[in-house]
């Protein structure tokens, strides 16, 4: 075999990261190996450090509720008003989607006019996604449609859609404004990028309470949440798609005499059409993960029969009211993932007059029908298919042959790896994990990166939560060692498999729809409440990204990197170790971030289950409706969030800079 080419395996320079790298390794787990061991004196925050926070928080948010006023109008009036006016285009489409035209109440109850039928909104969301992408999705959408009608989630899942669309609709046009306003504005980009960067990594419930001490509790007070919840990415994506447009094009937008006005809308946002339809398919996401949570509030749907479902331990109702949810979020993301591919690759007038007169026949005529025959309308629940007993009957089947041995595994794990990993994180002297926070900052990124992180870590110092912050790191920190050690080698494995990939796809998407709250019912119903059972729903639902960013990363390693290997004679593990996984590592580090994003984002949900950490603190905040608690606990997630995303990125960055080093 011939000799491996020094370029390839980069001289000595990775043994040198390598040994550094496994030195501070070995001093962080001496620090928790000895942090049991030192004084309790060392892990106290003084009380001279403490602010009183949550005290402000409340005070603030009782005085916008009670005695804020503008103009002599109290502050409280305007949001309530602000409710009942939404309240109305929600009730519109209710009554077009899934209720009818109906005339009195009880037994005067008179139905006018129907709903749109199941079948017509089936067929005609077939023959646009046909029409747009292909007979694939158009197949896949028809079978969406069934499931929903057959499984008697028809009703739940046009009320859920209501309300997708409207949130949807006020997310695009709030995002486009603040996302045009900051890039016109370079002073005022970098507050709104540190605004929604904080809003993205807020826990979900701490959106509720304030919700419901302004707007009110109802499907509009939902959707006021979820709005909220839903805009960041879609800020983002418009700064990042007005950017990208070339310096040439507006110059000769210039050039012709637009003005700014017509610059934005005849140039830059039709040049900026698919990176925009991206941070849309964000949102819908987004909004369609909010869709349960917003249940506790009122919002009704699917997310409430997922909720009951949860309440009663029913599994197998929560899991079929689940992929309903998954149902229609794939095929909105299906639908918005094509109108951007075809937007990016100009692809223009897909949909002719004729295929819009075929679409509104499709829509009247089984609607029509269905007031001779109302399964057209609503599909009869006599004929309705149901799964719920056999998913039940599995569950119990597990708990009666296995409790055994999964007792004994939920057992090692809590008393080997879980409770010893939360003691020592619990023991170590905060002040010395923020040094090491910022230590880890600066040598990444620079001091500016390490001088923020140890801001954040103070800011959870100071306001009290140092104790349960060390609760949801260590809760995240297993979860994603897990979903890592799982993830990232299935996904490096099954990205040489191409033909594997639109099913490994499919069931990814599926994962990342799913409902959080689904992730918990077998949890519950095998392990019982407790951190296991946390650490199981979490893992479970962050190893979507950690095999999908393995797979990605594999894919986009140069190819004349890998030829060069092979001619200089480089077996397969050396090809992988000295050429694929360093040229991989940026794209998996992000990986790394991601999966922790959507691990933290778990972590909230995963209290119901009787955590003790920042999400318990949460979710009692918001079950005892105690805003102050509940907003401060919910910027400390967004801390822990923020510093991890912060060490990740720049690792990440440093990374990419050493590959162009050594291959420039």
């Amino acid at each position: 075999m011939a000799d491996i080419s020094p370029d390839i395996l980069r001289g000595r320079r990775p043994s040198r990261r390598l040994w550094t790298g496994l030195l501070v390794a070995a001093v962080i787990l001496a620090l928790l190996a000895a942090a049991p061991l030192m004084p309790p004196s060392w892990r106290a925050v003084p009380d001279a450090l403490r602010w009183p926070l949550s005290d402000w928080i409340a005070a603030g948010m009782n005085w916008l509720a009670r005695d804020a006023a503008i103009a002599g109008v109290h502050f409280a009036t305007v949001t309530r008003a602000l409710a009942t006016a939404a309240q109305w285009p929600i009730e519109a489409l209710q009554v077009v989607l899934a209720k009818g035209w109906v005339h009195g109440a009880g037994f005067n109850k008179v139905q006018i006019a129907p709903p749109l039928s199941w079948l017509g909104v089936t067929l005609a969301t077939a023959l646009l996604a046909w029409r747009i992408s292909g007979p694939g999705l158009g197949a896949m959408t028809l079978l969406a449609g069934l499931y929903l009608a057959l499984f008697g989630l028809w009703t739940s899942a046009m009320t859920t859609l209501a309300s997708v669309l409207l949130c949807v609709l006020a997310a695009l046009v709030l995002g486009l404004a603040i996302g045009i306003r900051a890039h016109r504005s370079p002073g005022m980009e970098p507050a709104v990028r540190a605004v929604m960067n904080v809003m993205q990594t807020v826990p979900i419930f701490s959106y509720l309470l304030p919700t419901l001490l302004l707007f009110g509790y109802g499907p509009s007070a939902a959707l006021f949440a979820t709005v909220v919840y839903a805009l960041p990415p879609m800020v983002h994506a418009t700064v990042l798609a007005l950017r990208s447009v070339p310096a040439e094009t507006l110059e000769l937008a210039r050039m012709t005499g637009c003005s700014r006005r017509q610059t934005l809308w005849r140039v830059e946002l039709p040049v900026a059409l698919p990176r925009l339809a991206i941070g849309l398919n964000q949102v819908v996401m987004m909004t369609l993960n909010m869709v349960i949570i917003a249940s506790m509030i009122g919002a009704g749907g699917l997310g409430y029969d997922v909720l009951r479902a949860l309440r009663r331990l029913d599994f197998g109702a929560g899991f079929e009211a689940g992929m309903g949810i998954v149902a229609l979020a794939v095929v909105l993301d299906r639908l918005t993932q094509a109108a951007a591919r075809n937007q990016s690759v100009g692809r223009r007038r897909l949909w002719s007059r004729r295929d819009g007169l075929i679409l509104l026949a499709l829509l009247a005529v089984p609607t029509g029908l269905s007031l001779v025959l109302p399964a057209l309308a609503v599909w009869p629940k006599a004929l309705s298919l149901t799964s719920a007993p056999f998913w039940n009957a599995a569950v119990s089947f597990i708990n009666q042959h296995f409790y055994d041995p999964l007792e004994a595994i939920r057992t090692f794990m809590l008393l080997k790896v879980m409770n010893p990993f939360r003691d020592a994180l619990a023991a170590l002297p905060w002040p010395i994990a923020v040094v090491l926070l910022a230590l880890a900052g600066w040598r990444l990124g620079g001091w500016r990166v390490g001088a923020g992180i140890a801001a954040m870590a103070m800011f959870v110092v100071v306001t009290g939560y140092w104790l349960p912050a060390t609760g949801s790191v260590y809760l995240t920190v297993l979860a994603v060692l897990v979903a890592l050690a799982v993830g990232m080698p299935f996904g490096i494995w099954i990205s040489a498999r191409k033909r594997w990939h639109q099913g490994v796809q499919l069931a990814l998407d599926t994962l990342q729809t799913l409902p959080t709250l689904v992730y918990l019912l077998p949890a519950v119903m095998l392990f019982r409440n407790g951190d296991f059972s946390a650490l199981i729903a979490i893992t479970s639902y962050a190893v979507a990204p950690a095999i999908r960013y393995g797979m990605d990363a594999m894919a986009h390693v140069p190819s004349e990197r890998v030829e060069a290997a092979a001619m200089c004679g480089c077996s397969k593990w050396q090809t992988f170790r000295h050429v694929r996984l360093p040229a991989a590592l940026p794209t998996l580090l992000l990986g790394v971030n991601q999966t922790v994003m959507m691990a933290l984002s778990m972590l909230v949900i995963a209290a119901l289950v009787g955590t003790r950490e920042l999400g318990q603190v949460v979710f009692t905040a918001l079950s005892q409706g105690q805003p102050g608690p509940g907003i401060t606990a919910g910027l400390c997630v967004a801390c822990i969030a923020l510093i991890a995303d912060a060490l990740l990125k720049s690792g990440a960055a440093r990374a990419a800079r050493h590959q162009g080093e050594a291959h420039a």
